[in-house]
Parts: C-alpha cells; sequence; structure tokens
C-alpha cells in the first residue's frame, strides 16, 4: 500500500470514538480516506500526519509491518468479519498469514501441569501434521502451546501469537524468551498501536482474530466464565468447529470444556481428533450461546479512546501450588521446576498444603490434589 494511503488509515483508526465498525461505515457513506477525514476534522481531534509518520517509522525500526484490509497478504478469514481490523502490524514470517490450515488453542492461565502438557502435545503434532497453531500467548495453555509448536519439527516449528498489547510490548513479561522464539521462527500480530500496555478490554478483540485466523478452536482447560469461552462463543458465531479436552468435575478449569462437550464439541484427547474432524464435513450443532460469556468487544470504541483504569500492567500474581496440582497428580520434581520457586519456599508451601488437607503424598514422589 501507498504510504499515503496507510497513513490515512492510521489516523482515522485513532481518532476518538473510531473503531473498525465505524471505520468501514464511514469509508462506505464518504467514498475515500480523504473524505472521511475532512469530515472528521470537523467533529474531532484527528492525529496528525507527523503522529501518522513517526507510528510507521516506529514499526520499520521495530522490524515489524503493517498490512492493510487492501494488502494481498491480509488474511481472507479476517475479511469474513464485519468488524475485521482494518490494519495489523505484525513482525516475523507474514507468509503465515496465508497458511491453508490453523487451529486456536487457548484455555486458562493459572493451568495445571497436566493441561499444560495436554496443549503442548497436541500443538507439537498439529505443527508436525502442517496445521498451524494460533494463540494468545498468555500465561498458562496459551504459552504451552505455543512452546509446543515451537518445538515441532525439529524445533523450528511456526506459531501465530495474537497480542492484547502493541506489537512492542510484551505480556506477561515471563514470556520474553517465547516471544523473541515466536518473532523467530513464527509471526507476532497485534491490531492496536506501538506502545499500547495490557489492559482488560484489549483481549476480547484479540479473541475474534485468534477465532478468526482458524478453522478450528481447541479449549484446553477454562472455567465457566473465564476470556476462553469468549473465544469459544466468537468462534460459534463465526461457524468454526469447537474442540475440547474433558477433565475431572472435581476441578473448576474443567468446566468449560466439560460444558462444551455436553453441548456437541469434539472431545479431544489427541491431535488426531482435531485433524480428522477437519477433514470432514462440518456439522451444524445446536450449542447454547446462552451458557458461554457475552463477547465484550466494543469495536465502535477506539484504542486511543479507552480509559486506563482497567491496566494490566502490573505483573501478574504467580500461579500457587495448588494452581499447578490436579486430581491426576503430579511429580514433585516437576512442579518445583514450573512453580519457579526457590526450593526452600515451595517446600514449605508444598508442606502447608498437605498439612491442611488440599494434597496428599502418593509412591513414586508425587502429590495429587484431593479438595
Amino acid at each position: 500500500m501507498e504510504k499515503s494511503r496507510l497513513i490515512e488509515i492510521l489516523r482515522i483508526l485513532n481518532t476518538a470514538g473510531i473503531g473498525p465498525v465505524t471505520f468501514y461505515g464511514a469509508l462506505k457513506k464518504y467514498g475515500d480516506f480523504s473524505q472521511v477525514l475532512q469530515f472528521l476534522s470537523t467533529k474531532k481531534e484527528v492525529p496528525s500526519v507527523v503522529w501518522a509518520e513517526e507510528e510507521i517509522d516506529k514499526v520499520e525500526k521495530f522490524g515489524g509491518a503493517i498490512i492493510t484490509y487492501e494488502d494481498e497478504l491480509y488474511p481472507a478469514a479476517l475479511k469474513e468479519l464485519n468488524d475485521a481490523p482494518p490494519l495489523l502490524y505484525a513482525k516475523g514470517n507474514l507468509n503465515l498469514l496465508q497458511h491453508p490450515t490453523c487451529v486456536a488453542i487457548v484455555g486458562a492461565r493459572n493451568a495445571s501441569i497436566a493441561g499444560r502438557k495436554m496443549a503442548s502435545r497436541i500443538a507439537y503434532d498439529l505443527t508436525n501434521s502442517g496445521i498451524l497453531t494460533v494463540s494468545g500467548m498468555a500465561r498458562g495453555i496459551d504459552a504451552a502451546a505455543h512452546k509446543g509448536a515451537l518445538y515441532a519439527q525439529n524445533q523450528h516449528g511456526a506459531t501465530i501469537a495474537v497480542l492484547g498489547t502493541g506489537l512492542d510490548e510484551i505480556y506477561p513479561t515471563e514470556n520474553q524468551a517465547l516471544y523473541h522464539d515466536i518473532c523467530r521462527q513464527g509471526l507476532i500480530l497485534s491490531e492496536l498501536p506501538m506502545t499500547t500496555k495490557a489492559q482488560v478490554s484489549n483481549f476480547p478483540r484479540r479473541n475474534r482474530i485468534i477465532s478468526a485466523l482458524a478453522q478450528g478452536i481447541l479449549i484446553v482447560e477454562a472455567g465457566l466464565n473465564s476470556g476462553s469461552l469468549i473465544t469459544a462463543r466468537l468462534a460459534l458465531e463465526q461457524g468454526k468447529e469447537i474442540f475440547a479436552v474433558p477433565g475431572s468435575p472435581l476441578d473448576i478449569r474443567s468446566a468449560g470444556p466439560n460444558n462444551l462437550i455436553k453441548q456437541g464439541a469434539v472431545l479431544t484427547e489427541n491431535a488426531d481428533d482435531i485433524i480428522s474432524n477437519l477433514q470432514m464435513p462440518r456439522q451444524i450443532k445446536n450449542f447454547n450461546l446462552d451458557a458461554l460469556p457475552l463477547d465484550k468487544v466494543e469495536n465502535r470504541v477506539n484504542i486511543s479512546a479507552q480509559k486506563n483504569d482497567d491496566s494490566l500492567s502490573a505483573p501478574e500474581a504467580v500461579n500457587s501450588l495448588m494452581d499447578l496440582i490436579d486430581y491426576n497428580g503430579v511429580d514433585i520434581d516437576e512442579l518445583l521446576t514450573t512453580s519457579h520457586l526457590a526450593q526452600a519456599d515451595f517446600f514449605t508451601q508444598l508442606l502447608d498444603l498437605e498439612m491442611s488437607g488440599k494434597i496428599e503424598r502418593q509412591v513414586g514422589n508425587r502429590v495429587v490434589r484431593i479438595k
């Protein structure tokens, strides 16, 4: 795209009150970008040409690119959304945007070790089968899925991470190494301006992109009101296949997937369950959308106009040991490694959980959750 047209898009999108829906509506009404800008300038404070040029310069210096809905590389699946992001900030292998088959894997941030292993293994096997994994680079299931994909194909596997921040903002900070690995082997995407910090309201926006890019979506551990089920709801509305890994009814992280399976989601134990279903004709299932969390995307509100009272800039709380232990049990050495706790703190917490009757030790150096 010509730089002048990109500048016009950036100026329109970053005008207060303009989101994807109003962007396309205004363009349809006024015919071209210059006419839209002329109208907006009489009603609102429109970002300057200098600001837009500086934004483009930031992306170029960062080694990224801006792809608009008019570009050939823009994913056809995203164009089907009535609120398709007019532009995408990207860094990495741009050709992945044209990958023929993608599966999204999402789930709980406070995932158990077993859940992380499942997400990682399925992503690994999907990648080795030529299917691209898409996720949101969040802590827990998302991160595990990306890592499994990267480790596939002799540690040269690709994956797409869609951020709820600006392209140059790594969130959570513990995923810095993962972020750089994805930049090298895969692709980082965001619709948000550079330097945009993490905010709660950004993540539902991100989720619609994740679901739109994929032919199917896998849920691994999710509470009944989690953001992962918002992604599932979006995927259903987009006509995508829903997959879910079943879990113990005693674990609240299994409530979301188990409920989806009851409604007709594909019970998923391995990558083959996904691959075989994607190859079959799509069957319409009677999901109860009202049972899933509402999508809170507000596409008519632009990023720059959002309030900052939902900022997530403070570090997230580190997972407690209880979060990492499930009802099937976990190896203590593996638990120590995953927790990132100092050894003394780890065993103190482990003893407290055991004394309080929340876990018990098993043979073979394992502990199991009992309530």
